[in-house]
């Protein structure tokens, strides 16, 4: 089992969507349990199992090129703050809003709202950019959406 696991852990290193990979496989597994009849659902106590494809029994790597061409939002955070209402219902044209980043700082990049990395302002022919500096791991970042 040892050696198993080095050739994960390797292929993970190497394959960024290897942790994916590894949790669809252990879904796969988990539903690879005998069903009755029924699909389950929310009402009969059973957990209702994902929608897994026409042939059923379709390969881990096919599972996740169905999802490399979904759309997701990436954002850039420059920094936060927090004022009362009143200090919004003041602001005009002009106003400057200090935020609680300082000068120089990593920006915080993300994917969905979810921290994924972190990185330094670029620009590239005229518009901005960011260099990622730092990258949250495949396996945290998948234990980071588990838990939200």
């Amino acid at each position: 089992m040892a050696t198993e696991e080095d050739n994960n852990k390797d292929a993970a290193a190497e394959d960024p969507f290897a942790g994916w990979a590894e949790a669809l496989e252990e879904q796969k597994n988990t539903d690879a349990k005998p069903a009755d009849a029924e699909q389950g659902g929310p009402l009969s106590g059973e957990p209702v199992r994902p929608f897994s494809g026409a042939g059923g029994g379709g390969d881990t790597v096919n599972d996740i090129n169905m999802v490399l061409d979904i759309p997701v939002q990436l954002s850039v955070e420059l920094g936060r703050t927090k004022v009362p209402i009143k200090y919004i219902l003041q602001l005009a044209q002009g106003s400057v809003v200090e935020l609680d980043a300082l000068a120089g700082e990593p920006m915080d990049v993300l994917v969905n709202g979810y921290l994924i990395a972190q990185g330094e302002v670029v620009v590239v022919n005229d518009k901005f950019g960011i260099r990622l500096t730092d990258v949250v791991t495949p396996s945290e970042r998948l234990r980071r959406v588990s838990r939200g």
